[in-house]
């Protein structure tokens, strides 16, 4: 069988070909913020230097393990979580009568779950005192990636969420980012949503296919993106470029996803080398950020085709 050579690592920043269009963008930016625009020699926009940027790892992104198992309570949660393919490691069982209960049971034969009857105390100190009506599964700790990990082939796709607190809004965005192409999803390691059980059924699934890393500071890993060549752009209502028109986008490429009512944070938002928006002529005031995740990422997948 014949062997293929892999592209290679992602090339520096400063060696690619849109080296200039980074500092042009990132004026842009700064004269939308400020209202005044930086001109340079010739009339032309100038951007603080990529260079200037950290070098290196970030100190604070490591690679986490996820070491306490998660408990998902109760009859329609436990049967729903089955149906959606989240990966158990036991299935808890005070008694086979009710058919909610009894479809769990098959399930989790089905994927080779395995069943484990116990008596109603033992269940009430597994679950700490939750409402599990006689059932209860235990879901597999989530290992998560290294950011670096992310940065796959020459021109990697990486969605970075910010303040997303709800786990069902991640499994939404990890299903687009499997949809159109992406090479991962980095979270931060705090206030954040995690990939949980909420997550993984919200996801479809697509949690087994695309990693989640995890960053404990994300505008460091951002600039670390940079460093790496990755141009980055995040989702804003104050975005003076629609998503559809980044034609860098078909480069290395990093979008950044906020929450629905409080958006990128400040520090993440001047991170950014520009911020795009999604043109939206109806009544909605915002998207949430499942929504918004997919719709960016099909037009960014439209550009990179």
């Amino acid at each position: 069988m014949a062997k293929h050579k892999g592209k290679g690592p992602t090339p520096k920043a400063e060696d690619r070909h849109w080296h200039g269009k980074r500092q042009k963008a990132r004026a842009v930016k700064n004269a939308k913020r400020t209202g005044t625009p930086t001109l340079g020699p010739g009339g032309r926009a100038k951007g603080p230097s990529p260079d200037a940027r950290p070098a290196g790892r970030p100190a604070g992104a490591r690679r986490a393990t996820g070491e306490v198992p998660e408990l998902v309570t109760g009859r329609n949660p436990v049967v729903e979580a089955l149906r959606a393919g989240v990966p158990g490691t036991a299935l808890y069982v005070t008694s086979g009568t009710d058919e909610r209960v009894r479809e769990s049971i098959q399930l989790a034969a089905d994927r080779g779950v395995p069943l484990l009857e116990t008596g109603k105390n033992e269940l009430d100190r597994l679950t700490d005192g939750a409402v599990h009506q006689g059932i209860a599964l235990q879901v597999r700790p989530y290992r998560y990636a290294h950011p670096d990990d992310l940065l796959k082939g020459t021109s990697p796709l990486i969605v970075a969420v910010d303040g997303v607190t709800d786990p069902r809004n991640l499994g939404a965005i990890v299903r687009s980012a499997a949809a159109f192409g992406a090479t991962g999803v980095v979270v931060p390691e705090r206030r954040a949503a995690g990939v949980t059980a909420g997550a993984w059924k919200s996801s479809a699934g697509t949690l087994a296919t695309v990693p989640v890393a995890q960053a404990t500071n994300l505008t460091r890993q951002l600039k670390a993106y940079q460093k790496a060549g990755c141009f980055v752009a995040g989702l804003d209502a104050r975005g003076g470029v629609a998503v559809a028109d980044l034609e860098i986008a078909s480069g290395p490429f990093v979008l950044v996803v906020g929450s629905e009512g409080r958006g990128l944070g400040r520090l993440v938002a001047d991170t950014c080398d520009l911020l795009v928006t999604i043109p939206m002529p109806g009544r909605a005031e915002s998207l949430n950020a499942g929504v918004a995740a997919g719709i960016a990422l099909y037009e960014i997948s439209r550009l990179r085709a």
